[in-house]
């Protein structure tokens, strides 16, 4: 008999939280994923981090995949190119990014930020601008968890115990409801960074245009963009987008990058490229940056084991093929703010919810404390935790967040359905979710009111 939920003393695995017992899924069909024990639960997460923009059980993939893996399923492409590669590439310049020059294939988002991050620093070396090393970006972020991407958030919650690892780059708040509603106050901040590295030192601006797992469903007011071109124009250095979650069509375009009037230099996406039926990312950039190492070294030598393999690349293919032969991105793009509506008018009543936000099928819903309106809710609360086991109660995942302790933001939680995921799925989404907040926010007030009379 299978077991259906197995904790970390009952298997060899090493999981990621050792005093959590994990649900064991046997399947998925479509937006429903089913346990060992006979649960069905409706994935309003794409797999729970936001990879599986096309459900479970697509045939025409895994056909594409089981044809590619009898022909030929890898080689390291120091060596050899493939025509799968090839083709990728040349169908992302195509559909997803016109605007790129070149496509550097990976096998996953961190994979994805790190290439960028160096190419980056490659492309100022390469010009003799070899003191640029440096990084701004927005402190509530997540990048990725190699090294080199830790060292991207501002977070240091996320980054203990590893900061001895880590570089020094240099962060600014986000510019939220809460303290910067206009982005001018970022905007300042980023200036006072520039002058206290000195210009000269910086060699990117990296962010998600649409923050995802650690601000879901944020973006920058319109004047933080505006001002940070203008300062990329005056100082020189690159702005690097962190598409990993929101490129391949998840905020209703195919790059987020296209709802915003600032054009990146690089952008990493991941997740959606792959659907979750291989491990695939990539690194796109425009043509002066590949211009300064085919005029320089000639060489980006630092890859990874799976970069470009003929199996993720033929994935790849056929994702992106169902994509454009089913208008996928276009019912995201039309169906996206009916969907943050709903959310919206079944949250209204709640006085834990104080905003919903959406782009697309990225939806982000940020809690604070009842008792004002506006501040975080306590920590030792740990609501977001909560919200996550009170929806998987009711048949529904979700992810949540509880980033209170770095000071930037409070209890989050993130939906990011499917794109194939039917009207009928998205409305009991959101009536699931409306059933899980109601419950929340009653625990909330029977803690809070038992703490008032401690």
């Amino acid at each position: 008999m299978t077991t259906p939920a197995i904790a970390s003393t009952a298997t060899h695995v090493f999981p990621r939280f050792l005093d959590l017992d994990y649900p064991n899924v046997e399947r998925g069909d479509g937006v429903w994923l089913t346990t060992t024990d006979g649960r069905r639960i409706l994935d309003a997460t794409s797999g729970g981090a936001m990879v599986a923009c096309l459900g479970s059980g697509v045939p025409e993939i895994a056909e594409a995949a089981a044809e590619q893996a009898e022909r030929l399923s890898y080689f390291y492409n120091h060596h050899f190119t493939s025509e799968p590669q090839e083709r990728l590439a040349d169908r992302l310049l195509e559909v997803v990014a016109p605007g790129m020059a070149r496509v550097r294939l990976v096998s996953g988002g961190s994979e994805a930020n790190e290439t960028a991050l160096q190419l980056a620093r490659l492309y100022h070396v390469e010009r003799g601008d070899t003191a640029r090393w440096r990084v701004i970006s927005p402190a509530q972020a997540y990048h990725g968890s190699t090294m080199g991407t830790l060292a991207l958030t501002g977070r240091r919650t996320l980054q203990e115990p590893y900061t001895p690892y880590l570089a020094g780059h240099l962060h600014l708040p986000p510019s939220t409801w809460r303290t910067d509603p206009t982005g001018e106050a970022a905007l300042a901040e980023l200036d006072r960074l520039l002058e206290e590295a000195g210009p000269e030192t910086i060699a990117a601006f990296f962010i998600e245009p649409v923050s995802a797992a650690a601000l879901p469903a944020y973006s920058p007011p319109d004047r933080f963009w505006q001002g940070l071109d203008e300062r990329r124009a005056e100082h020189g250095f690159l702005i690097c987008f962190d598409e990993v979650v929101t490129g391949i069509g998840r905020t209703g375009n195919w790059l987020a990058a296209d709802q915003l009037a600032v054009e990146p230099d690089i952008v990493a996406i991941g997740k959606g490229l792959g659907a979750g039926y291989a491990p695939l990312g990539a690194a796109l950039c425009r043509q002066h940056v590949y211009d300064a190492i085919d005029r320089g070294s000639r060489e980006f030598d630092l890859g990874h084991t799976w970069d470009g393999a003929p199996l993720s690349s033929a994935v790849g293919l056929a994702v992106l093929d169902l994509l454009v032969e089913r208008n996928l991105i276009d019912r995201v793009r039309e169906r996206g703010p009916d969907l943050r509506d709903d959310l919206e008018a079944a949250l209204q009543d709640f006085e834990i919810v104080r905003e919903v936000r959406g782009r697309g099928f990225l939806l982000g819903v940020e809690l604070v404390d009842p008792r004002d309106g506006e501040s975080f809710l306590p920590f030792d609360l740990d609501v977001a935790s909560l919200v996550d086991d009170t929806a998987f109660e009711r048949g529904l995942l979700v992810t949540s967040t509880h980033p209170q302790a770095d000071g930037f933001a409070g209890d989050q939680v993130l939906l990011a359905p499917a794109y194939v995921t039917p009207d009928e799925e998205l409305a009991q989404i959101v009536e699931r979710f409306r059933a899980t907040i109601a419950s929340v926010q009653e625990s909330i007030e029977v803690s809070l009111a038992a703490a008032g009379t401690g």
